[in-house]
This record gives structure tokens, sequence and C-alpha cells, in this order.
């Protein structure tokens, strides 16, 4: 169906940014309520975010990336 690909290319990002959180995590070793500790925030918060309910600002996104020991990098890609 064109129109289901086109709606799922369009939330890519957003799934892309999930998966990176989800890995990030995981990879870690941590569970969202040490995640939302480190952070400063609720585990509720945590489970939003991952489950694409959230839509993060980038002060949130930075919080999360040094909660993760990580570097938030943004790109844009040119076709």
């Amino acid at each position: 169906d064109p129109e289901f690909k086109r709606a799922y290319e369009e939330q890519e990002p957003e799934f892309a940014m999930i998966r990176a959180i989800l890995d990030a995590r995981k990879n870690q070793g941590i569970t969202q309520v040490k995640l939302a500790q480190k952070m400063g925030t609720k585990q509720a918060v945590i489970s939003r975010l991952e489950s694409g309910n959230a839509n993060p600002s980038l002060s949130f996104l930075k919080r999360l990336a040094a909660a993760l020991n990580a570097t938030l990098e943004i790109k844009f890609k040119y076709q």
C-alpha cells in the first residue's frame, strides 16, 4: 500500500531515535527506572519516550545523552 509506505517513511526519524535510545539503554544494562533516576525524571517519562508517545525537546535529549554517557548528534542528510 503506497499510502502506508509513505506514512511509515515519514515516521522513520522517530523510529530511528527510539531504536537508538533503546539500544543505548539496553547495551548499558540499565532499566527505565535507573535511567529516569539518572535524569531526574520518572520512569513513565522514559516509557512514553521509548513507546513513541512523546515528543522530546532538544534539552531533554541532551540530558538523556548525558545520562547514557553518550554524545547527542543530529544530522541532516541531503539526497
